[in-house]
C-alpha cells in the first residue's frame, strides 16, 4: 500500500468486517467472531494460535514405529492400494509404503478421503498408532501429491475453534487477512528495535500466523519469541500512552479546592482514640494536598488487610464536608457497604446515610431527599449510588472501595453526580507493580505498608483432609475458650451453586457435632437471610460461621480468631490472604488453618507454604502474579477497553516498565501527540490499532 495514504485509509482494510475476506460469508464470519472476540479483520489477525505443529522433518515409515505417542509423522510414501468398506461403520484404507516399510492411512469419514492414483508419490502427515502389529495413521491431517508439496504447511498454526468452525476455514480467513496487512511506520524507539532484534509489526504478525514462511530458519523458535515480544510491547505501549493521555487530560481540566478547617478531622481523631501509623499519616497528607489543590484528584489508596484504609478515607471525606461539599463511599457488596456505614456512623461527627438497592419505599424517598438537599453530608452504599434518581446537592469526593469489582463506566457514572468530583479508589488487594502500572496507570498512588500497633501476626498452618478429626477436636477446645471461628468452604470454579452446596454440606456436619452454634452464609441465599447469619455471628449468637467467599471483604468481627479454609489449593494466594485477614482483628492470638486435598500437587503445596511463611500481602501479591499471570488486565469487564491478547505473564512483567518510561518520555516531548513529527503519527496509528485512541474512556471524571 502507498505510504502517502492517510492513516484512516491505510488502516481501513483492517477495520473492515470479516465478511470482506474472500470466501467468508455471514455464517463463517459469526463463527470467526466468537474466537476472535470481534468482527473485524484486525481482531482475527490478533487471534494467536494456541500452538504450532512442526511438520518440517520428513521421516521414514520405519522411524514412525519408534515415535513417542502423539508425535507427528511426516513421510513421503507410494500408494499401493485402496480399500473401501464392505459394510457401514468400517473405515476406508489407503495402503502406502516407502523403502523402509508399509503404513495404512485410515479414514472413518469418506468425504475426507482423497482419491490418489496407485503408484503415485504422496506426502502424508499425522499421528500414528499400531493395529495388529501394523503401523497406521488414523484420519491423517494431510495427504497431498508430492508434486504439490510447496503448499504443505511445514509449521502449522492451530487456532482456537468453536462448534461449526473448522481449521481450514480459519486458515482461509487468515490467509485473506494477512494479504491486507499494510507496512506501517515504526512507532517504537529505533534503539529498542535494534537492541531486541524485533521484526516490524506486519512481519511479527506474519511470523506468528503463517510460520511456514520462515520454516527454513533453524532459529524459528527465537524468531517466534521476538515476534511475540514485539506484539506484546505494542499492546503495552498503546495502553501506557492511553493512560498517559488520560492523566494529562485530567490534570488539564479545572478542579476545585477543598481545604477545610480541620475541625471535623480533629474530632474524628479524638473518637478514634489511636495514633495513626506513619503510613496512614503519609497517605492522609497526600490526599489532603490533592483535595486542597485546584487540580482534580485521581488517587489509589493501596493497603494490606487491616492496614487502616477506612480511617484514611474518613479523613478525606470529612475534609470535603468541611469545605462545604458532600462525600460518597461506594462498595461492591451490601455486606461491605453496611460495614463501612457502621464504622463511619460511629466515628464521623457529621450526618451520614446509607443507600442500597434493597432500601425501598418511604425509607428510600427519605434517603434520596437527604442526598439531594445536602442534609446527608456522607453517603455510603452500593452501586445504587450511581443509578438514575440519585441526585447529590454537591458531590465533592467519591471514594470507591475494592475498585477491581467496578468498571470504569460505573466509576464515571458516580463521579458525574458532581462537578469536578475528586476520586479516591481503595483496594485491600496488594498490587504488584506491573499491575499497578496497567490497571491504575492514570492515578497517583498512596500505599499503607504498616499495620496499627497491637495487631498480632496470624499463625498459619497446613493440614491435609485426613487431619479433619484432629481439627474438630481443636475447634471444640477453642469454643470452650469463647473463640469464634470462620469455616470457608471450597471454591467451585464458575459455580456459586456448587460452592453453596459444599457450604451447606459442611454446615450440616458441623451442626451435628456442635449443635446450636453454627451459622451459614453463602451467595445463593436471599440477602436478608445472609445478613441475619452475619449479624448473629457478629453478636455472638453463633460461634462458627460456615461460608463461601462472601466473607472475603467487609466482615469485621474482632472476636473471630480462627479461620479454617477447606481445599485451600483451589484459591488464589491473594484471595487466601484476604480471607485470612478476616481474623487477627482483636487482641487475642489468631490462627489460619489451610486444609488441602490429599492429592494436591507439589506446586499447590508450594503456594500454600508461601502463605504459611509470610503475612506480607505485597510479597504474596507478587508471587501470586508470577504464578497465575495478569489475566484480563484491561479487559471489557474492568475498564471498557479490549483485553490483552499477547501481553501476559513474563512478557507483561518484563516489558511494562520499559514501555511506561518510553510513553512518559514521548508525551513529554510531544504532549497529547499533537505534533505531526517524529514518532507522533506512528504512535497515533498504534493507539488506533489497539483501540486506545480514546483516553476519555479511562478518565474517572468526565
Amino acid at each position: 500500500m502507498s505510504s502517502d495514504l492517510s492513516s484512516a485509509d491505510l488502516l481501513a482494510p483492517l477495520f473492515a468486517p470479516l465478511t470482506t475476506l474472500p470466501g467468508i460469508g455471514p455464517r463463517h464470519a459469526s463463527l470467526l467472531e466468537k474466537i476472535a472476540g470481534g468482527n473485524r479483520v484486525l481482531d482475527l489477525l490478533l487471534t494467536l494460535p494456541e500452538r504450532v505443529i512442526d511438520r518440517r522433518i520428513i521421516r521414514t515409515v520405519a522411524q514412525g514405529h519408534h515415535l513417542p505417542p502423539g508425535e507427528i509423522l511426516t513421510a513421503r510414501v507410494r500408494v499401493l492400494s485402496m480399500r473401501k468398506p464392505n459394510r457401514p461403520g468400517q473405515p476406508s484404507i489407503i495402503r502406502t509404503e516407502d523403502d523402509t516399510g508399509k503404513i495404512d492411512l485410515v479414514f472413518f469419514q469418506q468425504k475426507n478421503m482423497p482419491a490418489p492414483t496407485v503408484g503415485a508419490d504422496f506426502l502424508i502427515s499425522g499421528k500414528t498408532s499400531t493395529f495388529q502389529g501394523s503401523l497406521t495413521m488414523p484420519q491423517p491431517d494431510h495427504v497431498m501429491s508430492w508434486s504439490k508439496r510447496e503448499s504443505f504447511p511445514t509449521l502449522e498454526p492451530v487456532w482456537p475453534l468453536t462448534a461449526g468452525l473448522f481449521p481450514y476455514t480459519v486458515r482461509k480467513a487468515m490467509r485473506g487477512a494477512l494479504s491486507l496487512l499494510p507496512t506501517l511506520s515504526e512507532w517504537h524507539d529505533p534503539a529498542l528495535i535494534k537492541k531486541r532484534h524485533w521484526p516490524a509489526f506486519h512481519e511479527a504478525i506474519r511470523f506468528i500466523q503463517n510460520p511456514s514462511e520462515i520454516s527454513e530458519h533453524k532459529e524459528w523458535t527465537s524468531i517466534k519469541e521476538r515476534a511475540l515480544s514485539r506484539l506484546a510491547a505494542d499492546e503495552i505501549l498503546a495502553d501506557q500512552l492511553c493512560f498517559g493521555l488520560a492523566r494529562a487530560k485530567a490534570r488539564s481540566r479545572p478542579g476545585r479546592s477543598m481545604k477545610g478547617d480541620g475541625s471535623l478531622r480533629k474530632e474524628l481523631q479524638q473518637r478514634f482514640g489511636h495514633s495513626p501509623t506513619e503510613s496512614q499519616k503519609r497517605a492522609i497528607s497526600e490526599i489532603s494536598n490533592d483535595l486542597a489543590s485546584s487540580s482534580p484528584m485521581m488517587r489509589l489508596l493501596q493497603g494490606d488487610v487491616g492496614a487502616g484504609k477506612t480511617f484514611v478515607a474518613m479523613n478525606a471525606m470529612l475534609q470535603a464536608v468541611e469545605a462545604g461539599a458532600q462525600a460518597a463511599l461506594m462498595a461492591p457488596t451490601e455486606i461491605l457497604a453496611r460495614q463501612h456505614f457502621e464504622t463511619v456512623s460511629r466515628l464521623c461527627p457529621t450526618t451520614s446515610i446509607y443507600l442500597s438497592g434493597n432500601i425501598k419505599g418511604a425509607k428510600r424517598r427519605e434517603a434520596l431527599k437527604a442526598i439531594s438537599t445536602g442534609d446527608a453530608k456522607i453517603v455510603i452504599g452500593t452501586h445504587a449510588l450511581f443509578q438514575e434518581g440519585v441526585t447529590f446537592s454537591d458531590l465533592g469526593l467519591a471514594v470507591i472501595d475494592e475498585q477491581h469489582r467496578f468498571g470504569v463506566k460505573q466509576r464515571m457514572e458516580l463521579s458525574a453526580k458532581g462537578v469536578s468530583t475528586d476520586i479516591l479508589v481503595m483496594t485491600a488487594t496488594p498490587i504488584p507493580r506491573t499491575l499497578q502500572l496497567m490497571e491504575w496507570g492514570e492515578m497517583s498512588v498512596s500505599r499503607l505498608d504498616t499495620k496499627p500497633k497491637g495487631r498480632l501476626p496470624i499463625q498459619t498452618t497446613l493440614h491435609n483432609m485426613e487431619s479433619l478429626p484432629n481439627i474438630f477436636e481443636a475447634l471444640k477446645r477453642a469454643l470452650a475458650n469463647n473463640v469464634q471461628i470462620f469455616w470457608v468452604c471450597p471454591l467451585i470454579e464458575n459455580s456459586e451453586t456448587q460452592s453453596a452446596a459444599a457450604a451447606e454440606e459442611r454446615w450440616a456436619t458441623l451442626s451435628e457435632r456442635f449443635p446450636g452454634v453454627v451459622g451459614l452464609a453463602h451467595g445463593k441465599q436471599d440477602i436478608s437471610i445472609r445478613q441475619t447469619a452475619l449479624d448473629d455471628f457478629r453478636d455472638g449468637k453463633t460461634r462458627i460461621l460456615v461460608a463461601t467467599t462472601v466473607i472475603e471483604v467487609g466482615v469485621d468481627i474482632p472476636n473471630a480468631s480462627i479461620m479454617v479454609i477447606e481445599q485451600a489449593e483451589r484459591f488464589g494466594l491473594a484471595q487466601l490472604h484476604q480471607l485470612r485477614g478476616r481474623v487477627g482483628r482483636g487482641s487475642q492470638k489468631s490462627f489460619c488453618l489451610l486444609i488441602h486435598d490429599n492429592a494436591a500437587t507439589f506446586t499447590a503445596i508450594k503456594r500454600l507454604t508461601l502463605l504459611r511463611n509470610t503475612n506480607d500481602g505485597f510479597l504474596i501479591a507478587d508471587e501470586d502474579y508470577k504464578i497465575r499471570g495478569g489475566g484480563d488486565l484491561a479487559g471489557n469487564r474492568q475498564s471498557g477497553l479490549p483485553g490483552f491478547k499477547v501481553a501476559h505473564g513474563n512478557r507483561l512483567s518484563i516489558l511494562t516498565p520499559a514501555m511506561q518510561q518510553d510513553s512518559e518520555r514521548e508525551l513529554q516531548r510531544n504532549p497529547f501527540l499533537k505534533k505531526d513529527e517524529g514518532r507522533g503519527p506512528a504512535l497515533k496509528k498504534l493507539l488506533t490499532l489497539f483501540d486506545r485512541d480514546d483516553p476519555d474512556r479511562l478518565l474517572i471524571s468526565g
